[in-house]
């Protein structure tokens, strides 16, 4: 079966629906049920839980709060290296974006501009520079860590589809990254600016950021931006900076001459926070 008729019922599927009720499914409290369903998905997604801070499932009140659940401090070293995994997952796609087209899968790519919510400014930063796009499946750490140092200028909000987001429908929906719904993060750092996108998906009912808190819902059919200039908001590297209630991808891109990535990355690769993903090229 082609990709583009794998993915064809999700075109026809009520998502967003799907992902509100799923969302209010995933933070009920419903003791024996909500142990009974974590202890069914540890075992269907092969979870470690002995890198959680807290293993035991019987301790988790809700779904959500066993999903975002933190590691052990000891669980993710950080490597020695100037930029890092901010996730566990696995790599989707990473290199130089053409221009202003970021490749998605074969045959499909889409722009920088369309990435960030229609900002052309914001996007002629990152022509010709770089970009890593890191999947998150379901039995993955769901907390987003920053690749390095970096003060926040903005963020937007920018309402969109709830495809899902495993590498079939990405190889099947073109410009996926650019059409469901996504919280884009805009900082500096030594380097430059860096924009870190957290892209949402079919069920994931929720995206936060530590500065902000719960950034939807509320669901808005307009693009919502904040900006943070007069404030001082500086994550060190390997800091916490948000988190996904339940999985989906996160898209990074960088000034052109920035970064040289990890030789050892490959498409599909999998990846843990805080390990190496690249180091500025040497001036």
């Amino acid at each position: 079966m082609s990709d583009r008729l794998a993915v064809l019922p999700q075109y026809l599927m009520p998502k967003q629906a799907l992902t509100v009720l799923f969302g209010k499914f995933a933070n009920a409290k419903a003791g024996k049920f909500t142990t009974s369903l974590i202890r069914w998905f540890v075992g269907k997604y092969q979870v470690n839980m002995q890198e959680a801070a807290n293993p035991d499932i019987c301790s988790y009140a809700s779904f959500n709060e066993f999903f975002t659940r933190p590691l052990r401090t000891d669980a993710r070293p950080l490597a020695h290296s100037d930029l890092l995994s901010p996730v566990d997952g696995a790599i989707s796609q990473f290199g130089t974006i053409q221009k202003d087209q970021i490749f998605q899968a074969k045959g499909h790519s889409y722009s920088t501009t369309a990435l960030v919510g229609g900002d052309n400014q914001l996007a002629s930063l990152f022509e010709d520079g770089g970009f890593a796009t890191l999947y998150l499946s379901p039995r993955d750490y769901h907390r987003i860590h920053m690749p390095c140092d970096g003060r926040l200028t903005r963020m937007i909000y920018v309402p969109g589809a709830l495809f899902s987001v495993n590498p079939t429908t990405a190889r099947g929906v073109p410009g996926l990254f650019a059409r469901n719904e996504r919280v884009v993060c805009v900082f500096e750092s030594a380097f430059g600016p860096f924009v870190l996108t957290l892209v949402g998906a079919t069920i994931v009912g929720s995206m936060a950021t530590i500065w902000h808190g719960m950034v939807n819902p509320p669901r808005s059919a307009e693009v919502r931006e904040w900006h943070y200039d007069g404030q001082q908001i500086v994550l060190k590297k390997g800091e916490e900076m948000g988190r996904f209630l339940l999985g989906s991808t996160v898209v990074m891109l960088f000034p052109k001459g920035t970064v040289d990535f990890n030789p050892a990355w490959t498409p599909t690769k999998a990846i843990c926070m805080g390990e190496a993903m690249g180091m500025h090229p040497a001036k």
